[in-house]
Order: structure tokens, then sequence, then C-alpha cells
């Protein structure tokens, strides 16, 4: 079988209803890009799939993800653990992050892939031990996200990588937190960063 349009701007797929009401639309619409598109109500639609007919690369436009940072110095004690300030972000176009409450908030169930980079910046010592984690719903150290630097630091260039995966329930929260050892200090502006995306 074989299907034609005569222009790229035009559509041609398949369009798939329950009750003749549109879910699903299959096909080229609107550009010669491949979309993959459902639907609610049939009139608001949302791409899963979109793929570029010029280059094969696939685009997930709806797939929860972000990166995002601290503008400021955070202070934080000896022995205390405190959630970093994350309060602005490179890329958040899902909505996922909660910039004013600093946390990933899950859209909906699934497993994700998240990590942090915290930068070290000294306030009266460099014998500090810097450690982070990530912590999901305010309480619970998220297992293998824990670590610490516990060699000498040098203030803005010691940073500490984290990375971990979980799954998750619509609604659950998750946020890095920060902590020092021996003496206090700062977790950086700009290079302190968290990240994180749905991979299944």
């Amino acid at each position: 079988m074989q299907l034609n349009k005569e222009a790229a701007g035009d559509d041609l797929g398949l369009t798939l209803q329950t009750g003749f009401v549109t879910k699903a639309l299959v096909g080229l619409f609107g550009s010669d890009r491949f979309r993959l598109a459902v639907s609610a109500d049939g009139s608001t639609f949302f791409d899963g799939l979109s793929v570029d007919n010029a280059n094969g690369i696939v685009d997930q436009p709806r797939l929860p993800r972000f990166k995002a940072y601290t503008n400021y110095d955070n202070y934080v004690g000896v022995g205390t653990w405190t959630k970093i300030a994350i309060n602005n972000t490179d890329y958040n176009d899902q909505s996922a992050f909660d910039a004013p409450k600093n946390r990933f908030v899950a859209p909906v169930d699934g497993t994700y892939l998240f990590g942090a980079t915290l930068m070290y910046k000294v306030k009266a010592s460099t014998s500090a031990r810097m450690s982070g984690r990530l912590v999901l719903n305010g309480t619970t150290e998220i297992r293998g996200s824990f670590g610490e630097i516990s060699g000498a630091h040098v203030s803005e260039a010691t940073a500490l990588w984290l990375q971990t995966m979980i799954s998750l329930t619509a609604g659950d929260t998750v946020e890095l937190q920060g902590n020092f050892r021996v003496a206090d200090g700062y977790f950086a502006a700009d290079h302190t960063s968290f990240w994180g995306c749905k991979v299944g």
C-alpha cells in the first residue's frame, strides 16, 4: 500500500479513535516529520515521538528532564545535612523541576536517572570535608547517591559528582543535600548543579 500527500504541510496518516473521539495520530501531520501523538479529549495532542525525516533522529518532546543550578554560594555548617537551594534552570521545558522549592517532582510513575555536581568554596578553612547526597521526599537518602571528598580541598576547584537511578511514583520529590565535616563552608554558585531525566 502506498499513501501520498501533495505537500509537506498536508496531513497523511492514521487516526485512532475510541467512541469516535481521536486518541492517537500516527503519520506525517503538518510536516514530513513522522509523528506519534496522543490525546485525552481529541482536541489537544501531545507528541510522544517525532522523527526528523532529514536525518532519522528521534525526539521525545514530552520526556521529563531538567538541568538546574544554584545562583549563589550556599553556606552549610558542620554535621548538618542541608538542602542546596537549586533555584535556576538551564533546561526545564517539561516543568518537572520546581525551582522555588529546589526539587524535582516526578510527573508520572517510572524509572529516573539523576546526577549532581557539588563545588566546594572555602569559608575559613580548607580542612573542610564535603559530602553530598540525593534525598527522596525530603527524608530518605537514595541508595547509591552518597559521596564524600575525604582529601584536601581547593576552593572553587574541588568537586563531588553523584549519580544514581531510582523508581518513582508520580508526586515523589528528589532534592540535593550537602554537608561538611571538620569545618564549615559553601557550595559554590553556578557550578553546583542537579540534573535528571526519565529513562523507563
